[in-house]
């Protein structure tokens, strides 16, 4: 009789089995058996992406465009990023030795983290902050160190704040504004002040940016702009957000020659390159799509303003966000918990949003509410949120 096999180790990788799922992801699983539902939650614009662009695309494979493309990405799609970035932000990057055209945004933060970060060495993550930030630095074996912001000063990252944090192990800092969730802005002078601590501490930045055009009352400040930064800073950005192309999967990843080297090597591994019809698709994006993005920008601003006044009306307080397509309302008040505010809304009133602890401690006490939806809808949201306060109201 043969001896039965016993397995010695756990199958699975150590580092997966302490990575949680997304937190959003348990919301949008409830709603999804139930009728009726009012999603705040998706982080996705609600227009379908311009007609000119899906024909570029269309039309490139038509025209039997369908092979890979060079592992960084189509060069002329890469000279364009390169000159979008030059005169929207003025931050010029060289499109041969500089950009790498990835799958997303999520790509370009994986293989940047990979490249750069060594095990045990600390990587900063500024909360609230993206629910993938930590998880992608555990998963490469760095440690992420969460520093909150406060609701005090609008969610935005202060040179005390990013001080205390550091260690003699810390490798880089992660930010995002326009920040998800809150839809903090920094402008340039806000900004500046991190300088200092970044050069002292020999610090390399993160700076995603992919909601940089959603930036409603002040022009966006790139990262890599201020002085002596371009040199430290990895700039990640896509299509998904201001173009409406979430589902095209398709970003990008800006940084100093040797960096992009090295994420060159993982991204030829992993991916080989992004989609060739979404690149396609992408250029055309870029060369003729700025009044799509303006117009869905001015709608984004309108609903902004509605959303946030009509918090007020109904007794959540709200900092205006500056950017992105998120509200930050606090719930405080209400004595619940974030999970319990989210989970009894949805529920009771049939509307999801999503709960403010997923994005890190500094988000309890608030909930994320989505304005990327139609005003109708929002109406609707609001009218369903203020029943679910007059009911539990302290």
């Amino acid at each position: 009789m043969s001896t039965p096999f016993v397995r010695k180790t756990n199958r699975l990788s150590e580092a997966v089995q302490h990575i949680q799922p997304s937190g959003i992801r348990r919301f949008f699983d409830m709603a999804s058996t139930m009728e009726d539902v009012i999603s705040l939650g998706v982080g996705e614009p609600d227009f379908v992406t311009p007609w000119n662009v899906r024909e570029a695309s269309i039309d490139s494979m038509e025209r039997g465009y369908t092979a890979y493309t060079a592992n960084p990405g189509l060069p002329e799609l890469r000279q364009e990023i390169s000159k979008y970035l030059d005169e929207r932000f003025t931050t010029p990057y060289d499109p041969e030795k500089e950009i790498i055209v990835t799958a997303g945004a999520s790509e370009a933060i994986d293989i940047a983290v990979r490249s750069t970060v060594n095990p045990g060495e600390e990587v900063i993550i500024v909360e609230p902050g993206f629910v993938s930030y930590a998880p992608v630095v555990s998963l490469a074996g760095g440690v992420p160190v969460s520093i909150g912001t406060r609701k005090e000063n609008e969610f935005k990252l202060t040179k005390e704040e990013l001080e205390a944090a550091v260690t003699p192990n810390t490798k880089a800092v992660m930010i995002s504004f326009p920040n998800n969730p809150t839809g903090a802005v920094m402008t340039k002078e806000e900004l500046a002040p991190l300088v200092d601590v970044i050069e002292r501490n020999d610090m390399l930045v993160f700076s995603d940016e992919i909601y940089a055009e959603l930036s409603y009352d002040d022009n966006h400040c790139s990262f890599a702009a201020l002085p002596g930064m371009k040199d430290r800073t990895i700039l990640i950005s896509g299509f998904s957000k201001a173009f409406a192309m979430t589902g095209w999967r398709l970003g990008f990843v800006c940084a100093p020659a040797d960096i992009t080297a090295a994420m060159l090597k993982i991204h030829q591994y992993i991916l080989m390159c992004a989609s060739t019809p979404a690149q396609f698709g992408a250029l055309e994006a870029l060369r003729s799509g700025r009044d799509d993005v303006d117009r869905m920008i001015i709608s984004y601003k309108q609903r902004r303003n509605y959303i946030v006044k009509s918090f007020a009306e109904i007794g959540l307080s709200c900092h205006v966000p500056g950017g992105a397509f998120y509200a930050f309302p606090s719930i405080e008040d209400t004595g619940m918990s974030s999970d319990q505010f989210a989970e009894g809304l949805l529920k009771e009133e049939r509307v999801a949003v999503v709960p403010g602890n997923v994005f890190g401690e500094g988000g309890e006490g608030h909930v994320r509410c989505s304005y990327a939806t139609s005003m109708e809808s929002l109406e609707t949201a609001i009218e369903r949120m203020g029943r679910f306060l007059e009911r539990h109201s302290s």
